[in-house]
């Protein structure tokens, strides 16, 4: 299997897309502008949920995959979604997961992409290094830099490094708004010459992806900018070599 990082080599750039949550108008927007300068499309995960058209954004991002021109990430939302069509019991949240599921059912081709979504979230990697670019959704660990995921993540109850990909760096304490506290304590562990590009958390105050920089040097770019909760969609562009 070609190794992810791989597949952006002899595309003019790289276009790491952050957490889309349903909102298709942004994500084509930023997919089209892509292909037309000849970029390929790295999503970070959570493709679902929350935004108005959920099943538009798996097409997109299956036709990018079918034409090798895109890939995604493995996110918390991405992975509890497969769980939910594979009919493991779950939480659903109504203006989330349920809406996802909703807006599934009543497409024409819902089954179809209910179906190609459980293969593809089953196979998606939890994080890529690139050199000195390290991609992933929810937060890095220094182990990421020594060891690729398992490449069944999606597919599997998440542990290990899996468990901070996909979710961060948790208290075990959880917030007045029935969410996981979260702490950002990795990011003081990232080497001086390392970049981690990151999703998950919507730390921008001004709409601008956020830039965190670490106690040795490293640095890390929060992407997530709030699509398809009220917020906007963001990207970078990125040379497509390390």
């Amino acid at each position: 299997m070609t190794p992810p990082e791989h597949l952006w080599r002899g595309f003019a750039g790289l276009r790491v897309v952050a957490d889309v949550h349903g909102d298709a108008e942004a994500f084509i927007h930023a997919v089209e502008g892509a292909l037309a300068a000849d970029m390929f499309v790295l999503q970070l995960g959570d493709l679902t949920d929350h935004g108005p058209d959920s099943p538009e954004v798996l097409r997109r991002i299956f036709a990018l995959i079918d034409a090798r021109q895109g890939l995604f990430l493995l996110g918390n939302h991405d992975h509890k979604l497969r769980r939910a069509l594979m009919g493991t019991p779950i939480r659903v949240q109504p203006e989330g997961l349920g809406r996802t599921l909703a807006q599934l059912d009543a497409a024409p081709d819902g089954s179809a992409l209910k179906a190609r979504a459980i293969f593809e979230i089953g196979r998606a990697p939890a994080w890529i290094r690139d050199g000195g670019r390290v991609f992933v959704h929810g937060g890095y660990h220094p182990g990421m830099l020594h060891a690729a995921p398992p490449p069944d993540a999606g597919a599997q109850k998440a542990q290990g490094l899996v468990t901070r990909a996909l979710f961060g760096q948790v208290t075990g304490r959880m917030r007045a708004d029935g969410f996981p506290d979260r702490v950002h304590d990795w990011v003081d562990r990232i080497p001086a010459d390392m970049t981690v590009v990151c999703g998950h958390d919507r730390r921008s105050l001004d709409g601008r992806p956020y830039v965190a920089e670490g106690a040795l040097g490293g640095r890390c770019v929060f992407l997530d900018c709030g699509a398809g909760k009220g917020g906007h969609l963001a990207w970078i562009d990125l040379p497509s070599w390390a």
